[in-house]
């Protein structure tokens, strides 16, 4: 009798599947197609089931190809799209140059962080590069430079029994000629490097180049999707806010729930000065502003992302942490405006040569 009873409610279980599956596929074929070409951090959000029924229900089936923000800019034909989502301002400035159509929509900011773990967290406070802000920390981009033009190593570090290899102390990001975190990090240098001004053109550049290309020449440029450093640069995926969702970037969380605490970073330190990535929505047809417009003006598409990830962060983080007394700030200020796209693209272009 038991195992007639699962097996038939092995069956309505199946059925209520294909049912499900049957109703989102009647809607998809109701809607009209809207494809677009989007830096890969935002191909969570296009998976995300709750979006996609959201998309749906307002008539759009919308389909993605993911791409670096820089190779969308210079790489990609647009005229084959209904609308085209990089990451940053300046990306989107190269794009707006060729055939957008109409207002162009920020609904996501997402701040730079860096992954990594405790102890090194520590031995950073302990030299003064990081600050221990009680709960979080701070990572001094001065300092850090200084120690990057000074070629220092993890052993040159005093009382270093935590990590104390020959190695550089660097950052790790993706890659530059490709990647808009990486961009964003070089933005981010350019501004510390030229006394906390914004770089405004190639002469302005020229004498920080040496150290500019120094943080990604020495660190390789071909790099892992999944941090494999002790200081790797993330994106912390506050979706469509200025303040802070979470403390550690989902992606880490998920990859923390299959390994262990002691093999991956569980730790975020905040950049001082910071810098924020605007990703703008650029409509290409008429069907790409409308997807922007439902963004703009659909405050469940923004934060259903950040809203499903909250109750797997807790529990995560308790796996990870086994505790939940971590936090970051509601809100970050010291935010640094990037360079023009001539003068970030130029920059970029002067570390490919000597690749």
């Amino acid at each position: 009798m038991d195992r007639t009873r699962k097996i038939f409610i092995g069956i309505i279980g199946i059925a209520l599947i294909m049912m499900a599956g049957i109703f989102l596929f009647s809607r998809a074929t109701q809607a009209t197609a809207v494809t677009g070409v989007i830096g890969s951090e935002k191909i969570p959000f296009f998976e995300d089931p709750e979006v996609r029924e959201l998309l749906l229900e307002n008539g759009l089936d919308v389909q993605v190809q993911k791409a670096g923000s820089r190779e969308i800019a210079t790489s990609y034909d647009l005229s084959q799209y209904d609308f085209a989502f990089p990451a940053g301002i300046p990306a989107a400035q190269k794009c707006s140059a060729n055939r957008v159509l109409g207002q162009s929509y920020a609904p996501f900011f997402t701040p730079i962080v860096i992954a990594s773990w405790q102890p090194i967290a520590d031995l950073l406070v302990a030299n003064g590069v990081a600050a221990d802000q009680g709960g979080y920390y701070t990572f001094d981009m001065n300092k850090y430079l200084e120690l990057v033009a000074g070629d220092t190593r993890w052993s040159d570090l005093p009382n270093n029994d935590t990590f104390p290899v020959n190695k550089s102390i660097l950052l790790t990001s993706t890659d530059v000629r490709k990647s808009n975190s990486a961009a964003m990090y070089l933005a981010l240098a350019s501004y510390i490097a030229n006394e906390e001004n914004i770089v405004q053109t190639m002469n302005d550049a020229e004498p920080l180049l040496p150290l500019l290309k120094d943080i990604f020449l020495r660190q390789g440029l071909r790099l892992p999707a999944v941090p494999r450093s002790h200081l790797k640069i993330i994106w912390s995926k506050a979706w469509a806010t200025r303040r802070w969702s979470s403390s550690m970037n989902p992606s880490i969380i998920a990859q923390a729930a299959s390994t262990t605490a002691a093999a991956f970073p569980t730790w975020c330190l905040r950049i001082h000065p910071t810098i924020f990535t605007e990703h703008v929505l650029l409509p290409l047809t008429e069907n790409g502003a409308k997807l922007g417009e439902l963004l703009k003006h659909t405050p469940s598409a923004r934060v259903s992302r950040r809203i499903r990830f909250a109750k797997q962060q807790f529990e995560l983080l308790q796996h990870v942490y086994h505790s939940a007394q971590h936090y970051l700030p509601d809100t970050i200020v010291d935010v640094v405006e990037p360079p023009s796209y001539e003068v970030l693209e130029g920059m970029i272009q002067q570390i490919e040569k000597r690749i």
